[in-house]
């Protein structure tokens, strides 16, 4: 089969799946829903309201190289929504790049990352294509304010925290868990420092007089996004949710999988992560209230002359993801992006752009900016 649409979500069936489409519905996209299951998808789709003004097409496809090409020939943009990323995301690139596709994804799996630069980050430059991953609000919406800081010469160093109110979805969990086993990195005069796998921080949050927990959460995207800018020698990330419960949960795992998951042999761990993500989120949390699942990205910038401050409070991460994706594929599909090859969203199509995009859906608020110098 060759696409007959522009655009292929695939992994359309679960929740940030269901909500690019729901934005591409937006930009009056014309889209395929693909995935594994396609009873699955059609009785997701159907619960999004106006889906029928937008041209759309519903189709199964097996997981593998050849027919997922088959699938994206004629399409310009994948956005892929099937993670662990780590695990079944090579097919999917392989794929986009031999169909002639834009590649993007949500990862939040710094390993992959750094897999896709070194694998394909080059074929896709020469191709003139791009590939995108951790295109989401963990990443995006933080990298946004950390380039809101950057504007102010001076600075070199980021200290980056994302914050959001709710609970990740079982895809998400799976990805969080599986990112448990790897290294996780952050920049320390533009070289990778390693965390250690333990390390938790008290973090102080803009706007409340409550501490919160936060971890490093797998090294996130950023210190490969600036690794190399020549703006940026130092970047260090902290990240989870509002719920301290959930996170003094989430430290305990840590413990666990150091303890006793990385003692087994490791084509039994994938399996063993997998059983304890199941047990912690086995379905999807409710479809998100902006007057509760709030976010909150905040990120000091600091140099030896100069200090910048940058908040950005928003709602509802998981629709700023498919906000995200969906604006995304709907730029590339009229211009190029501004990189090609591995590149960020910011890098791709601008920070200041993708904010007035957040912004004109309601889904955060105006930066909050405090220069120093």
């Amino acid at each position: 089969m060759t696409s007959t649409k522009p655009v292929v979500v695939y992994g359309a069936s679960g929740y940030t799946g269901r909500l690019v489409c729901e934005y591409l519905r937006e930009y009056n996209v014309p889209f395929i829903a693909a995935g594994r299951d396609k009873a699955r998808i059609r009785e997701v789709l159907d619960r999004v309201p106006g889906i029928e003004t937008v041209d759309h097409e519903v189709v199964e496809v097996e997981h593998d190289v050849a027919s997922l090409t088959d699938l994206f020939r004629g399409a310009s943009v994948v956005s892929n929504m099937v993670g662990p990323f780590i695990k079944y995301g090579p097919e999917v690139v392989e794929a986009a790049l031999a169909a002639g596709c834009h590649y993007l994804d949500t990862t939040g799996e710094q390993d992959w990352l750094l897999d896709a630069q070194n694998r394909w980050g080059k074929q896709y430059a020469d191709a003139g294509l791009l590939l995108s991953p951790g295109l989401a609000h963990m990443y995006t919406t933080g990298e946004i304010a950390a380039n809101i800081c950057l504007e102010t010469p001076g600075v070199d160093t980021l200290d980056i925290l994302v914050l959001w109110k709710g609970f990740p979805t079982y895809a998400s969990t799976q990805t969080i868990f599986t990112i448990l086993k790897a290294d996780w990195f952050y920049l320390e005069q533009n070289e990778y420092r390693r965390w250690e796998p333990t390390t938790t921080f008290e973090v102080a949050v803009p706007g409340q007089h409550e501490v919160a927990l936060a971890l490093p959460w797998g090294g996130t995207c950023h210190p490969v996004w600036f690794k190399d800018d020549p703006r940026v020698a130092n970047c260090r990330v902290a990240g989870g949710v509002f719920d301290r419960g959930v996170m003094q949960g989430v430290v305990e795992t840590v413990k666990l999988v150091e303890e006793q998951i990385k003692t087994l042999p490791a084509d039994q761990q994938d399996a063993a992560l997998a059983e304890i993500a199941g047990s912690v989120q086995a379905g999807m949390p409710p479809r998100e209230n902006p007057r509760i699942n709030t976010s909150l990205d905040s990120v000091h910038a600091t140099g030896p002359l100069a200090r910048v401050h940058c908040v950005i409070h928003g709602n509802s991460n998981y629709k700023q993801t498919g906000l995200l994706q969906a604006y995304a594929a709907y730029s590339l599909l009229q211009q190029p992006p501004r990189r090609a090859g591995l590149a960020s969203g910011c890098q791709a199509f601008g920070h200041r752009e993708l904010l007035g995009v957040l912004r004109s859906f309601g889904l955060v608020m105006e930066p909050e900016v405090t220069v120093r110098t």
